[in-house]
């Protein structure tokens, strides 16, 4: 191929090429996290079909992230080596073949495996397209061009269930993996002449040893993580997996500093803004996909809403995050991004403790306004997290920059959803252990079996008065009762969580104002 600069592109397509450019990879960009969180709102119609427990079906999401995750590190070496075209085109393709895999997968093995391809390209895909945008604008515009940006990666996930839910209830769960099809090839189609690209560049080999390090680590991790709750975390499979997680981040973190060309240039942590900066953003993803992996699960499982219903309740959060992402981006031209960052956190800290008072009698609009307290904290965070991190490196560090602030927030992810799986799993089940306990020996039990008994008997569902006495199905119903009593409470205490570590985030948003001015940026 030709090789072709920014500068020439420029010169041959105006002004407007920038949006051009902006276009090709955003559409790479939507179809990767729409993908992410679509299939949150299936997660029942799976686990029906393929009778996953909840145990299973959660790495749906956990295995796309980690994937993600992993893969995202390859951004700066694929961008030296290669330029953005190839690796991006590289990345569309793979995520269009997962794609049909899901959409066609016959067993829970070959789904959880089509998340894992779709995964990994979407890791190469999302941070090659911050790197686009950042180049493709001028420097004093790049607060706008992180508005942008944050169009995909938080509009879309708001928008995804809502799309999702629609397409199960009228079709089936498969549809969720073939949407983002057209717009990957599309995608692609505009890419070709749009996007800059170069010879092959003598960049040194490839980390391979550190690439297979981290991808031991995460999925050690992750696999110990989701194991604990149902197996023990005493057990010796859970203990072996995250004292191979341990080991596998040491030697990962050994290799980075010892390579040459490492995957995750640890010296730009050096710097304690962007330190501050990459802590924020671990959060953020905890909290984003975290509570769009929650949300969509209660109002199904305790609110008793369908697909559609689910989804439909983040549409005004996502509308409302279109409206005040770019505002917000062009803010973060004008004014200190960590002021932005924590009104943010804090508006998002504000939703989740509300929604602990949500149970099943919460009305419809008063839930779905807390969603979008919660989003509207994520669109004043994301373009100021992104821009102030990056403006505070080196030139030619912005690239390793861009892809250290999406591992951070997609690893953010990846923990956060496995965490509150099986925090949501473990209340659940003190909760319910402990109304049990309760009822023991006592006579609140008794009175309530003796109610529905004579009300199952009065509606004649038994004609005999004596068969109603204590029928099996009056315990079901009570053993109903009581777990669904769990699950609400195991889902207030989870909120709970997600507000508290949204608060505690405003510590390390604040240092990033610390530590002195960048030439020529804001403060």
């Amino acid at each position: 191929m030709t090789p072709r600069t920014v500068e020439s592109l420029a010169a041959r397509y105006g002004a407007a090429y920038k949006w051009y450019a902006t276009v090709a990879v955003m559409l790479g960009c939507v179809a990767t996290v729409l993908s992410s969180t679509m299939v949150n709102v299936a997660m029942p119609d799976i686990m029906g079909e393929f009778g996953m427990g909840q145990d299973q079906v959660q790495w749906l999401s956990t295995a796309f992230l980690a994937a993600m995750t992993a893969s995202m590190l390859l951004t700066g070496w694929a961008l030296a080596a290669y330029g953005p075209l190839p690796p991006y085109l590289a990345a569309l393709a793979a995520f269009v073949a997962g794609s049909l895999l899901g959409g066609s997968s016959g067993g829970e093995e070959t789904l959880i495996l089509s998340r894992v391809i779709q995964g990994a390209a979407a890791g190469l895909i999302q941070p090659v397209a911050m790197v686009v945008i950042l180049t493709v604008f001028d420097p004093s515009r790049r607060g706008t061009a992180m508005g942008i940006y944050t169009l995909g990666i938080v509009v879309a996930p708001a928008l995804g269930p809502t799309v999702g839910g629609m397409l199960i209830d009228n079709y089936s769960w498969r549809y969720i993996f073939f949407l983002g099809v057209p717009l990957c090839l599309l995608g692609a189609v505009l890419a070709l002449p749009f996007l800059p690209r170069q010879d092959r560049r003598e960049t040194g080999p490839f980390d391979l040893p550190g690439f297979l390090l981290l991808c031991l680590a995460v999925g050690a991790l992750l696999a110990g993580l989701s194991n604990g709750q149902r197996q023990g975390w005493d057990s010796g499979f859970v203990r072996l997996a995250l004292g191979a997680s341990a080991c596998a981040w040491a030697g990962f973190l050994a290799r980075e500093r010892a390579c040459r060309a490492p995957l995750l240039a640890l010296g730009v942590y050096a710097n304690p803004r962007f330190l501050a900066a990459a802590v924020v953003s671990f959060i953020l993803g905890m909290g984003l996909f975290g509570s769009t992996y929650l949300i969509p699960l209660f109002v199904q499982t305790v609110q008793g809403y369908t697909p559609t219903e689910a989804g439909l309740m983040l549409m005004p959060a996502g509308l409302a995050i279109g409206l005040v992402s770019p505002v917000s981006g062009r803010l973060a031209d004008r004014v200190p991004p960590y002021l932005l960052i924590i009104a943010g956190l804090a508006l998002f800290a504000w939703s989740g403790l509300l929604m602990t008072e949500a149970g099943t009698s919460t009305d419809f609009w008063t839930f779905t306004f807390w969603v979008l307290l919660g989003r509207l904290g994520l669109g004043c965070i994301t373009p100021a997290l992104n821009s102030g991190a990056v403006r505070v490196l080196d030139p030619g560090q912005m690239g390793q920059g861009a892809g250290n602030i999406n591992f951070m927030r997609q690893l953010g992810g990846a923990v956060g959803v496995s965490l509150l799986s099986v925090y949501l799993e473990r209340q659940t089940t003190l909760y319910c252990q402990a109304f049990n306990n309760l009822q023991t020996g006592g006579h609140a039990a008794a009175d309530a079996l003796d109610v529905v008994s004579l009300l199952l008997s009065r509606a004649g569902v038994y004609d005999d008065v004596s068969q109603a006495l204590r029928p099996e199905a009056v315990y079901h119903f009570l053993s109903e009762m009581v777990a669904a009593q769990g699950r609400m409470l195991g889902f207030r205490e989870s909120f709970l969580l997600t507000a508290a570590v949204f608060a505690v985030a405003i510590v390390p948003a604040w240092f990033m104002r610390r530590g002195g001015r960048t030439k020529g940026a804001a403060r």
